[in-house]
């Protein structure tokens, strides 16, 4: 069912005011508005955030004993291992704490868990050996370990000592590590609901600093090294898609401002090697689309550890090397997927009842675990339901899973009714991991479709909110430009989003890409004429024509630069007749 469409009612005395006030278009000061910041001074604050207001590091639960120990096992000379996850969070989040621990003269490596034998998080087999080679050392964990109760129940009698840094979600049972670190737990757990693992261990390092210089400010080197970091912690927040408000909006938005000079020897290698160095500015987008895609694809083929040694080296042509092989391996990775996303589809269209069901479960023994989450997603999009793929281990018989939610239906919660079919199963809303015997896989999908029946879309049940109607003449490209003081964009900070209505077809919608998938038309309104794309949604084209006289159309504007011309282009979200708008309105 298509969402409703949710117009902000705005006072023009105010929108008026407000633009005066800070010397904006209206335009920005209808979105800024819109999203509750009406005051000169909100809107102001927002506009120009700047990175001194961070908040201490003390405030997130546990810093203040980690650093403390960290600090002691520093000038000890005592080792500390820093045990880390293979995605992109994970990986910046080890780099910055070995860049940290490296810079105060510390003693320190990094264990990184093989994502395709090991899994996530931490594991028994890996603290044993961790504690045969050193018993005597520190391990503090980034990215993961919060749910590991077990795992932390066997360093404390290996007498390992264990600190635990974490994000996700906490469990009912806490591990029964030497110091928890999680900006959740506690009291104090309302000033960073929403750092990543990257995050928190920017907050850890930055309270280390701290320590080794005067307790309150960090000295000249140390200082440095947070420059740096600041620009590791933004490659995290913006991989692991979290909230890009509050800290979180101001971490990204000065690692990108700075992340060309500051950028480490390895990062800076990847960037060359990509064409991101030397660039006018960068977006979340190149991180999104550019150097994350690198990172990960060594973590989802088992090579996570290069990432990290990437990340962490200062040997510029080991750097150089390394950025070459990530960007060679990153198209392994898409060869890989794209013939695990022909199979797939070849298993919808052998089963076409399957297209019937709220889900798609889809298990083969020949698919690469490490890769299927990113096919689930090209499936989900396309036939415009929850998916799940399963590679299955032949010698095994078990099946390690990952799927993608549509359209807001909370994909965790279809599932976790379907856990007495599984070995094991985590996630959140939007996207889970689990493992399943290989003879349950169709007892599960029959489980699960009829389980996911019950479960609310919650997109489809709430209204698409709408910052701002406006005429295309508004959209000029000082005014759209003038938008991008609100991003960085991202996760529960998109960019604006605007409906016109009364618009005209000034030609015949078309389709374009590989079999037509994405949409192009262009669109008119008492003379004004801009060029609108749609991706994936090339089937809108004929009904756009048969629409009638007039549409009105959702959209987010964007600046196309092409061969040193600007122009603005909508990329569209949703359209209607006008007459189904007015029915609403």
């Amino acid at each position: 069912m298509p969402r409703e469409w949710q117009f902000v009612s705005h006072d023009t005395g105010l929108v008026e005011s407000l633009a005066r006030n800070i010397r904006s278009s209206t335009l920005l000061a209808q979105v800024l508005i819109s999203r509750g910041m009406n005051q000169p001074e909100d809107a102001k604050d927002f506009l120009s955030a700047k990175l001194k207001t961070l908040q201490e590091p003390e405030l997130v639960p546990g810093v203040t004993e980690a650093a403390d120990e960290i600090v002691t096992a520093i000038r000890n000379k005592r080792r500390i291992t820093i045990y880390g996850d293979y995605d992109v969070d994970g990986m910046t989040s080890t780099s910055i704490l070995f860049h940290c621990i490296s810079q105060a003269g510390g003693v320190v490596d990094y264990y990184i868990p093989c994502r395709l034998e090991e899994g996530y998080g931490l594991n028994c087999e890996a603290l044993r050996e961790l504690h045969n080679e050193d018993p005597t050392r520190l391990v503090v964990t980034v990215d993961c370990g919060i749910s590991s109760v077990e795992e932390a129940a066997l360093a404390k009698e290996l007498g390992l000592d264990l600190i635990i840094t974490d994000h996700h979600t906490i469990p009912d049972e806490l591990p029964a590590a030497k110091i928890l670190v999680h900006p959740r737990i506690g009291e104090d757990s309302r000033a960073f609901p929403h750092l990543c693992g990257a995050g928190v261990a920017f907050k850890l390092a930055w309270a280390v600093s701290k320590r080794l210089g005067d307790g309150e400010r960090s000295d000249a080197r140390m200082r440095n090294f947070l420059k740096m970091a600041v620009g590791l912690t933004m490659l995290g927040t913006v991989a692991d898609v979290v909230p890009l408000v509050g800290e979180n909006r101001l971490i990204v938005k000065y690692g990108l401002e700075t992340l060309q000079q500051q950028a480490g020897v390895g990062l800076a290698a990847l960037m060359k090697e990509i064409g991101l160095m030397g660039k006018a500015s960068l977006t979340a987008e190149d991180i999104g689309f550019g150097l994350s895609p690198r990172l990960n694809a060594a973590g989802r083929l088992g090579q996570a550890r290069l990432a990290v040694e990437l990340l962490t080296t200062n040997q510029t042509d080991r750097a150089s090397q390394l950025a070459t092989y990530l960007d060679g391996l990153n198209k392994q990775r898409q060869t890989v997927e794209r013939k695990i996303l022909k199979h797939a589809r070849e298993e919808i269209q052998n089963h076409p009842e399957w297209l019937d069901q709220p889900c798609l479960v889809i298990g083969h023994n020949d698919w690469h675990p490490g890769v299927i989450g990113i096919v689930a997603s090209r499936i989900a999009e396309q036939f415009e339901k929850p998916t799940i793929l399963i590679a299955i281990n032949s010698n095994t018989g078990i099946g390690q899973g990952s799927g993608r939610s549509f359209a807001g239906t909370n994909l965790h919660e279809a599932v976790s009714t379907c856990t007495d079919l599984l070995e094991s199963f985590g996630g959140h809303a939007a996207a889970i991991g689990l493992r399943v015997k290989q003879r349950q896989i169709d007892q599960f999908r029959e489980q699960l479709c009829e389980n996911a029946k019950l479960v609310e879309s919650a997109e489809e049940s709430v209204p698409r909110r709408i910052d701002a109607e406006v005429t295309l003449a508004e959209l000029t490209v000082k005014s759209i430009r003038e938008l991008e003081f609100l991003g960085p964009f991202g996760c529960e900070n998109e960019r604006p989003v605007f409906v016109s209505t009364g618009l005209e077809l000034a030609e015949k919608p078309k389709t374009m890409g590989e079999g037509g998938r994405h949409l192009a038309v262009r669109l008119k309104h008492y003379g004004c004429i801009l060029r609108a794309i749609s991706f994936g949604r090339g089937d809108w084209a004929e009904e756009m024509e048969n629409a009638g006289e007039r549409i009105s159309v959702c959209f987010k504007p964007i600046i196309n630069e092409f061969r040193g011309r600007e122009n603005v282009e909508l990329h569209i979200i949703d359209w209607k007749p006008d007459e189904a708008l007015s029915a609403v309105n």
